[in-house]
């Protein structure tokens, strides 16, 4: 038995929700299983520009340029990478 064309060739409204709702619970799972990586590439970021920005302050004001703002830069990229390992354990 053959089945009845559609007319205009759309989907029924019923198959067009449940597909929404199957491609929204995937985005969803995606989102949670990225979670934990996205925190600390974050927080990687969030180190550097923090700690970086305070070692560049110090430096302008008691003018020891560049070194403070270097040591803000490398410790802020170990609590980066700290923050990376931790989140992946």
């Amino acid at each position: 038995m053959q089945e009845m064309p559609r007319p205009g060739g759309k989907k029924p409204r019923f198959d067009t929700l449940k597909s929404f709702e199957r491609s929204m619970r995937a985005f969803q799972e995606n989102v949670q299983r990225a979670g934990p990586a996205a925190s600390a590439s974050y927080t990687l970021t969030g180190g550097i520009l923090l700690l970086g920005g305070l070692g560049y302050v110090a430096d302008r004001w008691l003018q020891t340029s560049p070194w403070l703002f270097l040591s803000g830069l490398a410790l802020g990229i170990v609590v980066g990478f700290y923050a990376l390992v931790k989140s992946t354990r």
